[in-house]
């Protein structure tokens, strides 16, 4: 299975025929388009199954397969944390819960970025606790900003995350270190001296191990179509 997740910065449907040339199976986008406006050309594939969420049509969570992969909204969902969605996935190679995300909800006064992820690890304790999980999307946290009187920082949720087993693998298969990582994911105002990174891939323990690559897209390829580049990590049996 090959997940990627990707903020494309908007205007997916201009954009989508150059991420599926990395052949995703499952595919999270942030600021994606709502589904209705995602008319795409005729040589781009269309996904088997989709889930979208969001207040504003032009912006929201997209999630794809392109394989046997199906979705099915979790039960157990929180509606209050609007970018965060969990999501039940059968159909490959293994059945797992996918946590998609994109840490934005601007009318929560307790915090709209990370603040976000750390009510969801609590809120969705029993399916972290329990079931195989991948956290995957843009966080919109580094450890570089944490507030240290601020409960949920970004430091705070790789703690709680790692007390139930779960691991970032990009830091983990690559041996990095938060908030020194060397591959950005994000370039502010797409400016090459301005590098953050922003996006991660977390799984649970069983899933940790079946990780056989892990890959950062490179500013030279991505930074004309977003300020995002995309998390690719390819996983085995």
């Amino acid at each position: 299975m090959k997940l990627i997740t990707w903020n494309c910065q908007g205007a997916f449907r201009k954009k989508a025929a150059q991420i599926l040339l990395q052949r995703p199976d499952i595919l999270v986008i942030p600021e994606c388009e709502h589904p209705d406006k995602l008319v795409f050309n005729s040589t781009t594939p269309r996904p088997n199954d989709l889930l979208w969420v969001g207040d504003n049509v032009h912006k929201g969570l997209g999630v794809f397969s392109y394989g046997d992969y199906k979705f099915q909204l979790h039960e157990q969902h929180n509606a209050d944390l609007k970018i965060i969605l969990p999501i039940a996935v059968t159909g490959g190679q293994f059945d797992f819960t996918l946590f998609a995300i994109w840490a934005n909800n601007r009318e929560d006064p307790d915090g709209q970025y990370v603040e976000q992820i750390w009510k969801a690890v609590h809120h969705y304790d029993h399916l972290l606790t329990h079931e195989p999980a991948i956290l995957t999307g843009d966080f919109n946290s580094n450890t570089i900003w944490d507030r240290p009187r601020r409960k949920g920082n970004h430091s705070a949720v790789v703690d709680k995350l790692a007390e139930k087993n779960i691991h970032s693998v990009y830091h983990g298969h690559l041996s990095q270190e938060q908030g020194k990582e060397n591959d950005p994911t994000f370039y502010l105002y797409r400016n090459k001296e301005k590098p953050y990174h922003l996006d991660y891939c977390f799984t649970s323990a069983e899933l940790y191990h079946k990780v056989k690559e892990v890959e950062i897209g490179k500013y030279e390829q991505w930074i004309n179509y977003s300020d995002h580049t995309p998390l690719m990590v390819n996983f085995g049996e």
